[in-house]
């Protein structure tokens, strides 16, 4: 499939700046093609911004980065309108958001009401302002990261706005191998500039498209809904994945079909990304959090039993 090769194409242009995470970067291309937002927790400093760009440079998207604190302001985001002496009338500047690949960098440092700005630029692809309602471009992504839990400043994201994003993932240390590595390229060139653009704007589109076109049987589709429903009624887990989880889950599932160079999910690729869909949607039991061994999505896979597919 042409999919497969372009996706190929992105990851191997990728790679050339992020050393070392081919799963995470993998991830990321699928949530990219399955139209999702990405959630990365992480400590600062692993990579984060570099791959955005990376990505924001394959695909052609316009980046804009914010580093989130409190003083960060709605309308930081969001934009705002200003009178024109000259015209007598209101008119919109635009804010952060106004862009293809919006990386909120530290988004639990921010205060909830502009979290709330964002959140309504992811779920709905607009802000309004004064009232007024301002499309933002398409494609529209946004990346965000959040420090771990407990790190100081910090305010935990509200439960509406985890559910908003696709995946959650981790990029973490480097293995000392690819770190060494890293280190040895940034002796040169940047890395970045190594990066060349692989599609434009409306190929991407039209490969977000391959990837809606991906076909899911209903063995396969009823394996999705089962393993959702799973979290719902397993004793550990007090709040289960929302029914979003279920479109998220067979979104992905399809991208990574496509990815693979296939034309239909089977159930590897719904198991392969289940715990990075559904794993920030849950709220464990206090049970569950006290003894810190328990991994939901792995439990929820060797319970619910994958259909015979041929």
């Amino acid at each position: 499939m042409e999919g497969n090769k372009q996706a190929l194409e992105i990851l191997g242009e990728v790679k050339k700046a992020v050393v070392g995470k081919d799963n995470v970067l993998a991830k990321v291309l699928l949530a990219i093609l399955a139209r999702g937002h990405i959630l990365l927790e992480d400590i600062p400093g692993v990579g984060k911004t570099t791959m955005a760009l990376a990505f924001s440079k394959a695909l052609s998207l316009r980046y804009n980065r914010v580093q989130f604190t409190p003083d960060v302001m709605p309308s930081d985001i969001t934009g705002f309108s200003i009178y024109n002496k000259a015209t007598g009338a209101m008119e919109y500047q635009p804010g952060a958001v106004l862009c293809n690949l919006f990386l909120a960098d530290e988004l639990n440092r921010a205060t909830s009401r502009t979290q709330s700005a964002l959140l309504e630029a992811m779920e709905e692809g607009q802000v309004t302002v004064d009232g007024v309602s301002h499309p933002v471009p398409q494609p529209f992504l946004v990346i965000a990261t959040q420090n771990p839990a407990g790190a100081s400043g910090t305010q935990p994201l509200p439960d509406s706005q985890m559910d908003r994003f696709m995946i959650r993932l981790s990029m973490g240390y480097p293995a000392p191998a690819d770190e060494f590595a890293m280190v040895r390229r940034k002796q040169g060139n940047n890395p970045l500039d190594q990066v060349r653009q692989v599609l434009d704007l409306n190929s991407l589109a039209a490969l977000r498209a391959q990837a809606d076109q991906v076909f899911v049987s209903d063995p396969v589709l009823d394996y999705i809904i089962r393993l959702v429903n799973a979290t719902r009624s397993h004793p550990m887990i007090v709040q289960g994945a929302s029914p979003r989880a279920s479109l998220a889950l067979t979104a992905m599932a399809k991208a990574a079909a496509l990815v693979f160079g296939r034309d239909f999910v089977n159930p590897e690729d719904v198991s392969m990304v289940f715990a990075d869909v559904v794993t920030h949607r849950l709220i464990l039991s206090p049970r569950a959090e006290a003894n810190g061994n328990f991994q939901p999505a792995a439990e929820i896979l060797r319970l619910v039993p994958p259909p015979k597919i041929g």
